[in-house]
C-alpha cells in the first residue's frame, strides 16, 4: 500500500455510502473522494446551512455525483432514530458506514440530550446506536463495510466503567481519549460479533495523524499552551485533511484492507504520511474489556444489535 492515493480507490458506482460529521474537515473529503469514484454518498451533520455548502462544494467539482445531505445530531439518541427511520424509507441497502464525526476535549463537562458525558455520548454511544440501527441494511448490501474514526488518542485512554460519564472528575483529554479507545474497541468488537453471528460485515478502524482541521480549535480553545505549541509545529508535524481522510477511505474501499484493521498515516508516530497499518495498543485489545462495553453501551443507548438482527 506504498504511496495509496486517492487515485487507487477502486471504482464505487453502485454503492451506497454513510458518513457522518461531512460537512466539513474529514468528513467532508471522505464524502468529496467517494462522490468523485461513483458512490451514492449521504451526508449527514447538525448544520443544515453547512450541509447545502458541503453539497454545492462536492457538486461544482463532480457535477454527476449523486450526494444527498441528512440532519444528524449524534448526541441525541431521538436523531439517531430518526435519521435510521428516514434513511431505511429511501434506501433497500448500505455498503459503506463511515462512522466519523466527534468532538475533542471540550473545555468544560457538557451533556448530551440523553445526559451523557458530550465525548463519550457524539464520538462513540450515537455511533454505536447508529451502527446498530443500521445493522439490517448493511447486511442486505454486498460486502459492507464499517469504518470508526479512532485517534492517536487512544493510546493513552482507558474505560472508566466506575465513571464512564465523567460525573465525578472531568478531564478534557482523559474523557476525549476514553471516547477513541471507545471507537477502536467497537471497531474490534462488532468484527467479533459479526463473525460469530454471521452479520457479514468487514469492521476496521482509521485515524487521521495530524490533519488540519477545525476540530482541535472547536475544542481546546486558542489560547492554550498545547494550541499554541501545536499551531507552531503544524508544518512539520501535520498533514491536509484530504492527506488525514486518506486512512479512512483506505479502510473503507481498499482491498488490501482487513476486517478488524487499524489504519494510519505511515510517516513519524503516525502523524502524517501515507495510509499504513497503525499500532493497536493493548487497551484496545481486552476482549473482557470490549465486551463489558457493548453490553453496557446497549443498555445506555436502548438499541440492542441482537433484537435488530433477529427482527430484521
Amino acid at each position: 500500500m506504498s504511496g495509496w492515493t486517492i487515485a487507487d480507490i477502486p471504482p464505487q458506482n453502485g454503492k451506497t455510502a454513510v458518513i457522518t460529521g461531512a460537512t466539513g474537515g474529514l468528513g467532508y473529503e471522505t464524502a468529496l473522494a467517494l462522490a468523485g469514484a461513483g458512490a451514492t454518498v449521504v451526508l449527514t451533520g447538525r448544520s443544515d446551512a453547512k450541509g447545502r455548502a458541503a453539497l454545492g462544494s462536492i457538486a461544482a467539482q463532480f457535477p454527476k455525483a449523486s450526494i444527498s445531505y441528512e440532519t444528524l445530531d449524534l448526541a441525541s439518541l431521538n436523531s439517531v432514530a430518526d435519521f435510521a427511520e428516514r434513511f431505511a424509507g429511501a434506501h433497500n441497502s448500505l455498503d459503506l458506514l463511515i462512522n466519523n464525526a466527534g468532538v475533542m476535549a471540550l473545555p468544560a463537562r457538557q451533556a448530551t440530550a440523553d445526559g451523557f458525558e458530550m465525548q463519550l455520548g457524539t464520538n462513540y454511544l450515537g455511533h454505536y446506536a447508529l451502527t446498530a440501527r443500521l445493522l439490517p441494511l448493511l447486511r442486505r448490501a454486498n460486502q459492507p463495510r464499517v469504518v470508526n474514526l479512532s485517534s492517536l488518542a487512544h493510546r493513552s485512554g482507558a474505560i472508566n466503567f466506575d465513571d464512564l460519564q465523567s460525573a465525578r472528575s472531568y478531564v478534557p483529554w482523559k474523557a476525549y481519549c476514553q471516547s477513541k479507545l471507545a471507537m477502536l474497541v467497537f471497531a474490534l468488537e462488532l468484527q467479533r460479533r459479526s463473525d460469530a453471528a454471521g452479520w457479514g460485515l468487514m469492521s476496521n478502524a482509521a485515524h487521521p495523524g495530524y490533519a488540519r482541521t477545525d476540530l482541535m480549535a472547536n475544542g481546546p480553545g486558542a489560547r492554550g499552551l498545547f494550541w499554541q505549541l501545536s499551531k507552531s509545529l503544524q508544518p512539520l508535524m501535520s498533514h491536509s485533511a484530504a492527506e488525514g481522510a486518506l486512512p479512512t477511505l483506505f479502510a473503507a474501499t481498499s482491498r488490501a484492507a482487513m476486517a478488524a484493521g487499524y489504519y494510519g498515516p505511515n510517516g513519524f508516530y503516525e502523524l502524517k504520511g501515507p495510509p499504513a497499518p497503525a499500532k493497536i495498543m493493548p487497551n484496545a485489545k481486552d476482549k473482557a474489556v470490549a465486551a463489558r462495553l457493548w453490553d453496557v453501551s446497549a443498555t445506555l443507548t436502548g438499541v440492542s444489535f441482537d433484537q435488530v438482527a433477529a427482527a430484521a
